[in-house]
């Protein structure tokens, strides 16, 4: 059975177990949060799969769209199971946005100035720990508008417009360090900084995101993985838009997780068949992963 990059003729294969897969691949670029745990709670299985796949010898990195620095991204991530030793790499948009700002390597950075109008939960203070940013409360104070992410659970993208509207008048840029619209904390839906980035995009304002599916983020994972031949390596993720997206914008394979964020869509419906209903669904945002699994169980 051949699972290296399928042709539009070919049906999208429905898994059962990771195992059915790893050996096809050396290198592995795995999302963490819908595919290892629901933001408090490992999944079931997960830790255990992480674990056989990083003794079966593969190179394994973790690439989250958190907007949080890497080091704290791990330290998180163990706190629920994941140890440092079950993986190779960790990578987040955090990071990357973080390094950004730090560096100032090109214009478009350059040009941001130091006074921001950061939108952003207490619990995401730490991001701004050795920036040269000066965080302001209006808009006309600032010089662009960094969205880190929502203040408080159940914040919806009208509690932000006013502000956002604001921003766009004066012409001030948009950073925004995680590109995802929407995740699921045990259950429950809530919007992250990137519903906040599109409002600003359809206002007509101007944005930058760091993070997948972004081609920057994976650059640096795929250097971090040492070189490895794309062909050997797997993208693992349970979002259409970003996991899936971004590896196929980058000639990645991926595998479809479809227990995450589109669970009530594919697991929940048992109207038709799974198979059927994750064909539809890639089919309908363009994008052909090699393969759909429940769950990333080994």
């Amino acid at each position: 059975m051949t699972l290296h990059k399928t042709t539009s003729e070919q049906s999208i294969k429905l898994l059962s177990h990771f195992a059915e897969i790893s050996d096809h691949y050396d290198g592995f670029i795995i999302d963490l949060w819908g595919v290892l745990h629901d933001g408090v709670m490992a999944y079931p299985g997960a830790v255990d799969c992480l674990r056989r796949l990083k003794q079966a010898g593969k190179k394994i990195l973790l690439l989250s769209n958190a907007p949080r620095r890497a080091a704290v991204v791990a330290d998180g991530t163990a706190k629920i199971g994941f140890l440092k030793d079950s993986y190779d790499f960790l990578h987040s948009s955090g990071e990357e946005t973080w390094q950004q700002l730090y560096k100032r390597s090109d214009h478009w950075h350059r040009r941001l100035g130091t006074k921001c109008l950061a939108i952003f939960a207490e619990s995401d203070r730490p991001f701004f720990q050795g920036l040269d940013l000066q965080l302001v409360q209006e808009p006309q104070h600032a010089e662009f508008v960094l969205a880190v992410g929502i203040r408080n659970f159940g914040d919806t993208v009208d509690l932000y417009a006013s502000a956002l509207k604001k921003a766009q008048q004066q012409g001030l840029p948009m950073l925004c360090v995680n590109p995802d619209l929407e995740i699921i904390r045990q259950g429950k839906r809530e919007i992250c900084a990137g519903a906040l980035a599109q409002y600003y995009e359809q206002i007509g304002g101007e944005v930058r995101y760091h993070g997948k599916p972004h081609p920057a983020v994976y650059q640096h994972a795929l250097k971090l993985l040492g070189g490895l031949d794309k062909n050997k390596i797997l993208a693992v993720g349970d979002a259409l838009r970003t996991d899936i997206a971004g590896a196929t914008t980058m000639g990645l394979d991926s595998l479809w997780i479809l227990g995450g964020i589109h669970a009530e869509g594919l697991l929940l419906n048992q109207q038709q068949g799974l198979k059927q209903r994750l064909v539809e669904m890639a089919e309908k945002a363009a994008l052909k992963p090699v393969a759909g699994l429940p769950r990333f169980v080994w």
